[in-house]
C-alpha cells in the first residue's frame, strides 16, 4: 500500500512544522504550503488523502479551499484550522463541506484521532467498503418507498460521511433516534459507541454529573469516580434527544464542551479531551425557542450546522401498509415466531385514512392492541379501535354545549355508541366496573393521542394530576 499524503495549508511556519512532524510520525507524507495559490497548484498536481487549511491566508481564506475541495476533490476530507473560540468560522466551514475543525493551539492527541477518522473515511469513500451492509440494513429498518423517505435515506448516507453536527427535526414518534443511529452506523465512527440521551429525563441538578462525570468525594453521595455521557461516547456519537429541554445553565456548559472538545468532570482540576460527534433532535420548534430566549442562539447554530427533517406519517400515507406489515412481522417474532396476523382490506384502508398524530410510534401501539384484541389471525377495522373523527360540519356546529362551550375533546369519544366496543351500556354481560374502566381507557387513549403521547399534557387535558394518570395507566395496563 502506498504512503498516504496530507496537504497542510497555513501561513505560520510553526504550525506547518508542528503538523509535518506530528503527521510524519503517523507514517504520512506531508506537503506544506502557505497560500491559496500554492494550495490550488498542489491539489491540481496530485491526489491527497487529507487536507488541513488555516482560516486566514495571505491571498484568500481557508473557506475558498474548503469550497474548492468540496466541488472538485470531494474524496479528500478537509479540516479547518481555526483561531481559539472562533466557532462561527468552524460552523461556516462545516456547512461548506469541511469534515471537521481543529482549534489553535493544536492539541496533538485530538489531531491524531481526527486524522485516523478522516483517513478511514477517505478509504471507505474510495473503496465503498463499510457502506454496503449497513445501507441494506437501513433499508430494512427505515421503512417506506415514498419519495420523502427515499430522500431521507439518501441524506443519511451523505451526512454519515462527515463529522458536522446534525439537527434532526420532526414530530414525536417519527423515528428521530433511528435516523440518528443510521447516521452513526453508516459513518467512520460505526465501530465506536452510540450514546443516546433524553435531555428531558435527567433532573436539572444531576445534569452536569450525567454529562461530564464527577470525581469521588466532589459532592455528597459521590462515592466513586463516575464517567459522564461525553466520555462514554468517546470515539463515537452522542445523540441529544429532546435537546430543547436543556435548562439555560446547562446549555452554556454544553456549548463549551462542544467548542473545546473537552469536558471538566465535577471535582476535577483539569479538562478531559473528548472526541464525539454530536447529533441532536427535538419535536419542538427550536428556532422559535431561540426567538423567545428559551434556547441559546450560539448553541443552536453550533448543533444545527445541518438540519434533517423527518416527515410525519400523514405526509407519506403510501408507506403505512408497508410499515404495518413490518410491525406485524415484528410482533409475531416477539411472541414466538408464528405466522404474522393479517390486515383485512378495510383495516388497511382505515389505517391509510387515519392522520396518526403520534406517527410511527402510534401505529405500533395501535397494531399491538389490535393483535391482542382480534379473533384468529385477521385484523378488521373495528379491532384497530381508531379514534372517531366527527365530520367537520358536525364538529363546528353540533359539538357546542347548550351554554356555547365545546365539550372537552378527551371525553367526546367516551359517550356510548354502537361503533365503540369500549363504550357499551352496562349489562349482565358487562359489569359496571368493567364499563367504567372501558370508559376511562377510551378517554385516556384519546387524550394521549391528541397530546402526542405527552403524559403531562394528557393529564392536563383530562383534568387530573400526572400522578393520578400514571396510576390509571398502570391499573388499566396501558403502556
Amino acid at each position: 500500500m502506498s504512503q498516504q499524503t496530507v496537504l497542510v495549508i497555513d501561513d505560520e511556519r510553526d504550525i506547518r512544522e508542528l503538523l509535518t512532524i506530528t503527521l510524519g510520525r503517523m507514517d504520512l507524507k506531508v506537503d506544506a504550503v502557505g497560500t491559496v495559490a500554492e494550495a490550488r497548484q498542489a491539489l491540481s498536481e496530485r491526489g491527497y488523502d487529507l487536507c488541513f487549511t488555516d482560516m486566514r491566508l495571505p491571498d484568500g481564506s481557508g473557506q475558498e479551499i474548503v469550497e474548492l475541495i468540496a466541488a472538485d476533490y470531494d474524496e479528500t476530507p478537509v479540516a479547518m484550522i481555526t483561531a481559539y473560540g472562533n466557532v462561527d468560522a468552524a460552523v461556516t466551514a462545516l456547512k461548506a463541506g469541511a469534515f471537521d475543525f481543529v482549534s489553535k493551539p493544536v492539541d496533538i492527541q485530538m489531531l491524531r484521532r481526527l486524522v485516523r477518522t478522516a483517513l478511514k473515511l477517505a478509504e471507505e469513500k474510495r473503496t465503498g467498503v463499510g457502506a454496503g451492509p449497513v445501507a441494506t440494513n437501513s433499508g430494512e429498518r427505515l421503512i417506506g418507498d415514498s419519495s420523502a423517505m427515499q430522500q431521507v435515506r439518501n441524506t443519511i448516507v451523505k451526512l454519515a460521511r462527515n463529522q458536522a453536527p446534525v439537527y434532526i427535526a420532526g414530530e414525536s414518534g417519527v423515528g428521530k433516534e433511528l435516523v440518528a443511529r443510521l447516521i452513526h452506523e453508516q459513518g467512520p465512527r460505526a465501530s465506536g459507541p452510540f450514546v443516546p440521551v433524553n435531555c428531558g429525563a435527567i433532573p436539572s441538578e444531576l445534569m452536569e454529573s450525567e454529562f461530564f462525570g464527577h470525581r469521588k468525594g466532589s459532592f455528597t453521595g459521590a462515592v466513586a469516580d463516575k464517567e459522564g455521557l461525553f466520555q462514554a461516547a468517546h470515539g463515537g456519537t452522542l445523540f441529544l434527544d429532546e435537546v430543547a429541554e436543556l435548562p439555560l445553565h446547562m446549555q452554556v456548559k454544553l456549548l463549551r464542551a462542544i467548542q473545546e472538545k473537552a469536558v471538566r468532570p465535577i471535582g476535577a482540576r483539569e479538562e478531559v479531551a473528548v472526541d464525539v460527534r454530536i447529533l441532536s433532535a427535538t419535536h419542538k420548534n427550536l428556532a422559535a425557542l431561540v426567538d423567545q430566549g428559551q434556547f441559546r442562539q450560539d448553541l443552536f447554530y453550533r448543533i444545527n450546522v445541518i438540519e434533517l427533517r423527518v416527515p410525519p406519517l400523514r405526509e407519506r400515507r403510501g408507506d403505512v401498509p408497508l410499515l404495518a406489515e413490518y410491525v406485524l412481522r415484528q410482533l409475531a417474532a416477539k411472541s414466538g415466531g408464528g405466522t404474522p396476523v393479517r390486515l383485512l382490506p378495510e383495516a388497511r384502508q382505515a389505517l391509510e385514512d387515519y392522520d396518526f398524530p403520534g406517527n410511527v410510534r402510534e401505529l405500533e401501539n395501535i397494531l399491538e392492541r389490535a393483535v391482542a384484541m382480534c379473533d384468529g389471525d385477521r385484523v378488521d377495522a373495528s379491532d384497530l379501535m381508531l379514534p372517531q373523527r366527527p365530520p367537520r360540519h358536525a364538529a363546528d356546529i353540533g359539538a357546542a354545549s347548550p351554554h356555547g362551550h365545546h365539550a372537552p375533546p378527551a371525553y367526546a369519544q367516551a359517550q356510548p355508541s354502537a361503533s365503540t366496543p369500549a363504550a357499551q351500556t352496562p349489562s349482565s354481560e358487562l359489569p359496571l366496573d368493567d364499563y367504567i374502566s372501558n370508559l376511562e381507557r377510551t378517554a385516556i387513549m384519546k387524550a394521549l393521542e391528541e397530546s402526542r403521547y405527552n403524559k403531562t399534557a394528557a393529564a392536563r387535558k383530562l383534568g387530573i394530576t400526572f400522578r393520578a394518570l400514571r396510576y390509571k395507566l398502570k391499573k388499566l395496563g396501558i403502556d
